[in-house]
């Protein structure tokens, strides 16, 4: 297979920020491959709300840059010190790049290893990443997929999927138990409500778009509110389906200036509030942290091991990721628009290597 890969490829680039991308021909790597990494021919890359932080400057990337960090493919090459993974095999696309392996996060609690300090780098953030049609990745980050998870419903789980994955870590709750989500009806929030159901959570979904209301309700959440009833009358329906104590813990992926402050609003005394969206600041009254105890953890996607945990999950539970497909790297700012709009229902996937998405349809497989 590697003598198949072309010495061109398409790219939407990051060539100056707060400018579009750009659709380029460039350069394909890996050609010379480090022994820890993998040459990647991109399946289906999705767009990040973290994507548009780079744009702005974010992540101190070196410009140009090949944009996403939400990807999935097919391996073609692999570096000599890569036992687990061979050309063929079909992969997610972790965005972290060359952790230290030896700093306390690296060999403290599993489930910290995604805070290395002295990280080589994140794919799509200050690394090229998978908006082209082929990637270099750390393929000791990177995860098998399940035969039945299809490339357009793995590309999203590679950030927006761990991500909330990470979060229900941190929540740390148990079966039975409820977990309010802020945000629900996103792209985030409507994998989570998946997730959380699947390990047996009673889901409370809170959006302030039709949209994502609507979607809440089609991705399972037990109960949905609109915020846009107000705080008081959120917390009220909170609270009457809690038995009068709200929700267990919560988990925030709004960015909205008053998100984190409903989501500790919501949660019951003593509980946690996991801060996952990312605003300029994070404001929450005194009196929540005071005189409730509602503690803040914040939470930064997920290690690997968890990440093969999610995708067990989604594979045995038949979760459905949302998508908006845009064909082939052109259709690229066609996906940012509709990002932006404000109507769109789950994730923007750009469709990439039409060959492979082809075979997996040939498979046979049920696909999720």
């Amino acid at each position: 297979m590697a003598n198949e890969v072309p010495a061109k490829m398409l790219a939407a680039q990051v060539v100056e920020f707060h400018k579009p991308y750009e659709i380029r021909e460039i350069s394909t790597p890996g050609k010379d491959l480090h022994v820890y990494d993998m040459l990647v021919k991109v399946a289906v890359a999705s767009l990040c709300h973290t994507d548009g932080m780079v744009l702005e400057g974010f992540g101190g990337s070196k410009l140009p840059q090949v944009a996403s960090h939400e990807g999935s493919g097919t391996v073609v090459k692999v570096g000599s010190a890569i036992q687990e993974f061979k050309a063929g095999d079909r992969v997610l696309c972790n965005l972290t790049y060359h952790r230290c392996g030896i700093c306390k996060d690296c060999i403290g609690p599993e489930q910290d290893s995604q805070y290395c300090a002295n990280v080589g780098g994140y794919l799509g953030v200050n690394r090229d990443g998978s908006f082209a049609e082929y990637e270099v990745v750390d393929g000791r980050e990177c995860c098998l997929l399940p035969d039945n998870v299809s490339f357009q419903s793995a590309a999203p789980l590679a950030c927006a999927g761990i991500t909330v994955w990470g979060g229900l870590v941190r929540a740390n709750l148990k079966a039975g138990e409820s977990l309010a989500i802020v945000g629900g009806g996103g792209g985030l929030g409507h994998l989570c409500i998946q997730f959380a159901a699947a390990i047996g959570l009673r889901v409370i979904a809170i959006d302030a778009r039709d949209e994502g209301l609507q979607l809440a309700r089609d991705s399972g959440a037990n109960t949905v509110i609109d915020v846009r009833k107000g705080k008081d009358k959120v917390v009220e329906e909170v609270k009457s389906v809690t038995g009068g104590e709200c929700a267990d813990a919560t988990i925030n992926v709004s960015d909205h200036e008053t998100a984190a402050a409903l989501g500790a609003a919501v949660t019951k005394m003593h509980g946690v509030l996991v801060q996952i969206a990312q605003p300029e600041n994070v404001s929450v009254p005194f009196t929540e942290l005071v005189f409730r105890d509602i503690k803040i953890h914040g939470s930064l996607t997920g290690s690997r091991e968890e990440c093969k945990k999610m995708l067990e999950v989604v594979s045995k539970n038949n979760i459905k990721v949302k998508t908006n497909t845009f064909n082939g790297i052109k259709e690229v700012p066609k996906a940012v628009e509709l990002a932006h709009s404000g109507k769109m229902q789950g994730k923007p996937v750009v469709l990439i290597d039409k060959e492979a998405l082809e075979n997996e349809k040939k498979s046979g497989l049920k696909m999720v």
